[in-house]
């Protein structure tokens, strides 16, 4: 199964779920740490407990090795095809500090504290299982297109049903060079200057923007500070293939009818709902932007305690004109901490109360307010993004063989009995 360990994390029973679904047999729950756990007192249990399940699973299960891509195609519980490209990405080509502009670059803020406990998972890995996942424009389909039309009729490398309604999926092995360098081809054009500024005039000079992490930024961002410690303590021959610099990922194509970008519900946990509503109210006004609900274009916030409240728009870029502020101000007055909800079901699902196991009559929250999230849409345009190609410079490549890898960081004398890939 392919698992979003920073999902769910207000609904312990999901990873309760999880657990029973896949029993004794091999899963990559045994490869993540769930956000749900990272306050639990057994943290530092958990994750001695994933690093020898990678090592053991190295030896027993991860046997074949790839030396390319691996193309995915995952039937979702509803038949949509959803196809994907895995490859490793250049860490040198991606920031998410604000204000750079790299070829491979975040649609949302990095929250940095979120980092430390994702690398503790990650400095002592044998393997890697990331749930990141990169969007690409590509409404010709020049990437994944070539590369479905050639696995038809082949043998995967693997197959299966995913858990709990997830749909299927199977992979095929890319390994063939000509194959190889179609991809990169497909990916050079889409990140050249005179395709971006074509596709975007209103940001046509600005540096082009080839890979957009739709989801897992915190992962790769953990990938990227992991890489940022290790790199002082190589030669620059050394830096050139560690393979520390590179971190797994699935290129999908925002064009796929099988992605929908939607919002995200937000959950205040320990908060008076009419002492929060107040709270909230005195802030739209501190910022000018209280407004009638009723009123058109207006931006409407239901709370739990039946009242609702009214935001007017502004012509502001796409992620601040949300409640961006407000986790801020909430921080200051503790107990109070803000959650995701993801309704269980899919769309029109019924969503459940963390605070009391995720079954409770009050759901969505029997005590705070439920916030409507935003969702970034198709359309928003690379200006957006808060933080363009390195000229001659691979953003995505091939897996070499795992046997490289292991035996890249022995070479090098880094980690010698356990290195990230």
């Amino acid at each position: 199964a392919c698992l979003a360990c920073d999902q769910f994390t207000s609904q312990p029973d999901y990873w309760a779920d999880a657990r029973a679904a896949a029993g004794d047999g091999p899963t990559a729950l045994d490869l993540v740490l769930p956000e749900v756990y990272l306050e639990q007192p057994d943290v530092e249990e958990r994750i001695t407990a994933i690093h020898a399940a990678m090592e053991r699973y190295e030896r027993q299960v991860l046997t074949r090795a790839v030396n390319g891509y691996v193309y995915l195609e995952r039937i979702d519980s509803a038949g949509n095809l959803r196809a994907g490209l895995v490859g490793a990405v250049d860490l040198e080509q991606y920031s998410y500090a604000p204000g750079t502009r790299p070829a491979v670059r975040p649609t949302e803020g990095t929250v940095v504290s979120r980092i430390p406990p994702r690398l503790r998972v990650r400095q002592g890995a044998a393997l890697e299982s990331p749930h990141v996942m990169m969007l690409i424009d590509d409404p010709a389909d020049t990437v994944l297109g070539p590369l479905g039309r050639a696995a038809a009729g082949q043998t995967p490398l693997y197959e299966g049903a995913l858990m709990l309604g997830g749909g299927s999926i199977r992979g095929w092995a890319v390994e063939d060079p000509a194959r190889v360098a179609a991809v990169t081809q497909a990916l050079a054009a889409l990140g050249a200057q005179d395709a971006f500024d074509a596709r975007y005039p209103a940001a046509a000079g600005q540096p082009p923007l080839t890979l957009a992490v739709g989801d897992g930024n915190h992962s790769l961002a953990t990938a990227k500070a992991w890489w940022e410690q290790l790199k002082p303590t190589l030669s620059p021959e050394e830096q050139k293939t560690h393979p520390a610099r590179w971190c797994l990922a699935e290129v999908c194509n925002i064009h796929s009818p099988a992605i929908g970008i939607e919002p995200i519900h937000r959950v205040v946990f320990g908060a008076d709902p009419a002492a929060f509503a107040a709270d909230f109210a005195a802030w739209l006004k501190e910022k000018n932007a209280l407004a009638d609900p009723a009123a058109p274009g207006a931006q409407r916030f239901r709370l739990t305690g039946g009242e609702t409240l009214g935001r007017q728009r502004s012509g502001a870029p796409a992620g601040r004109g949300h409640a961006g502020g407000l986790p801020g101000r909430l921080a200051a007055r503790p107990p109070r901490r803000l959650g995701g909800l993801h309704p269980r079901g899919g769309r029109g699902g019924r969503p459940v109360c963390g605070r009391h196991g995720g079954r409770c009559a009050a759901a969505p929250l029997c005590q705070g307010g439920y916030l409507p999230g935003r969702g970034a849409g198709r359309g928003a345009a690379p200006q957006d993004l808060q933080h363009g190609p390195r000229p001659g410079q691979t953003l995505l490549s091939g897996m070499p063989p795992h046997s490289a890898l292991r035996h890249s960081g022995e070479r090098q004398g880094v980690n010698r009995s356990k290195h990230d890939i």
